[in-house]
């Protein structure tokens, strides 16, 4: 971003450095610029918190929900401060967000585009927030994220996996810090080359919204390149619970591996009824049947069980890494919950420290001073490891899991198995790639509101 927009928007001014006459840009102050979008006016600031309590992705939520309360109490200088000890950033210091204590409101997004609109919008009109976090669907972060825009909040979004979230639909308000569909088949392929080797014949179940066509268009340029072939790719509803009908078909179909591009309870559901039909027992082309679920969770592949032995698939976090800033979060969400957090959980708790940090940074609540703040951002010690926050689309790049559902399980939370650490450089694109929109996809401008 340009320092001659900066100054457009009213963020900077300059500050001469003693003796050498040097002019650097530095942020505003919040009290000396006030004018945005639910600029707290008291001692406290209001963060919403906007997750599915109800429908297909509830369990995500639930977890969602208790990250972000954990978050809060971390920010606010409670309990053991989680990744505050760990995070490289040291802005943040206990004591809320530039000094004011953290509260929060939630909503319901049902996973339904609708009705997450509808909450946030309660939630930043009626409730005062200043900013949105949350959602475990692609389709809900496009319509929350765009409402964010309009309204001059920041979106820190949950769990999105769609290439949308930071292709043809980003937003200069929007920030994702979990992986898209494009790094799952990036880092995918190989391993599935390695494994199933270069002649198959996939066909595919694709959950009918921009996460699911995104995930199948991603998956099927991987496995292509590698000299697969895509027998048929079928679309199916959401509000899908019983999938049998849909597995028929893929028997008489050919082909050797089905893929499902599903998630949460639907996935469960489809992958179970696959299993009802003894699909991984069977030889097609002479090769044993596989299948492939290109975006795993914790809490899935619980909710499938025995159903998931061998399958892989691909993940953003994995509460079983070994970096310092994860077995922070692991300790101090286990101790709270009793359990250990899920990819999703890890996301939201990262995204709400990176907002607040951001914050401090800037000096203001304001967002373009947030906006400013992360882009470019590179930082380590929130689970993940090593990440940077990209400037151009404000997509977070990191390394990707490759995961397997565990043959041996000890217990209901380790089901899946990490096979590969598939580092950034290989999930890395051109911000331009015709899968994110090309050079028509742009992010606009900062939009402070009020």
């Amino acid at each position: 971003m340009s320092k001659s927009n900066l100054t457009r928007r009213g963020l900077l001014k300059t500050s001469a450095i003693a003796g050498g006459g040097l002019m650097l840009p530095t942020y505003l102050r919040a009290a000396a610029h006030a004018g945005f979008t639910n600029a707290p006016q008291g001692d406290t600031v209001t963060l919403g918190f906007n997750v599915p309590q109800t429908g297909p992705y509830a369990d995500e939520g639930s977890d969602e929900l208790l990250a972000q309360q954990l978050a809060v109490e971390h920010l606010n200088g409670e309990g053991d401060g989680g990744c505050l000890n760990t995070f490289t950033s040291k802005a943040l210091k206990g004591n809320g967000i530039l000094g004011k204590k953290v509260t929060f409101v939630t909503g319901d997004t049902q996973t339904k585009s609708d009705a997450a609109r509808a909450s946030a919008k309660s939630m930043i009109e009626k409730d005062g927030a200043i900013m949105i976090n949350g959602g475990s669907s692609s389709g809900v972060a496009v319509a929350v994220q765009g409402l964010c825009q309009e309204a001059g909040v920041i979106f820190m979004a949950g769990l999105t996996h769609a290439n949308d979230t930071t292709g043809k639909d980003k937003k200069a308000n929007g920030f994702r810090h979990f992986f898209n569909a494009y790094m799952s088949g990036a880092a995918l392929a190989p391993v599935l080359a390695n494994e199933m080797g270069t002649d198959r014949r996939a066909y595919h179940l694709t959950a009918d919204y921009n996460w699911g066509w995104t995930q199948e268009e991603s998956i099927v340029a991987s496995t292509e390149a590698l000299g697969w072939e895509t027998v048929n790719t079928v679309k199916t509803p959401l509000a899908s619970t019983d999938f049998s009908s849909y597995i028929t078909p893929v028997l008489n179909s050919g082909a050797d591996v089905l893929v499902l591009n599903h998630y949460g309870g639907n996935m469960v559901n489809s992958l179970s009824n696959a299993i009802q039909f003894d699909l991984l027992n069977k030889q097609v082309n002479g090769k044993d049947f596989k299948i492939v679920v290109p975006l795993y969770s914790e809490l899935m592949a619980a909710g499938a069980g025995e159903n998931i032995k061998g399958v892989l698939g691909s993940m953003n976090y994995n509460w079983q890494l070994e970096n310092e800033g994860s077995k922070q979060f692991v300790k101090s969400f286990g101790e709270k919950y009793g359990k250990p957090p899920s990819n999703s959980a890890q996301t939201c708790y990262a995204q709400v420290l990176l907002y607040a940090d951001a914050c401090e940074r800037a000096g203001t609540f304001n967002p373009c001073g947030v906006v400013e703040a992360l882009e470019g951002f590179e930082f380590d010690g929130l689970g993940n490891g090593k990440t940077l926050y990209r400037a151009e689309d404000h997509q977070c790049f990191k390394d990707v899991l490759v995961v397997r559902g565990a043959q041996n399980p000890t217990s209901a939370y380790d089901t899946l198995e990490i096979v590969e650490i598939t580092p950034v450089e290989q999930v890395t694109y051109a911000p331009n790639h015709p899968m994110f929109g090309g050079d028509e996809a742009t992010l606009g401008e900062c939009n402070p509101g009020a």
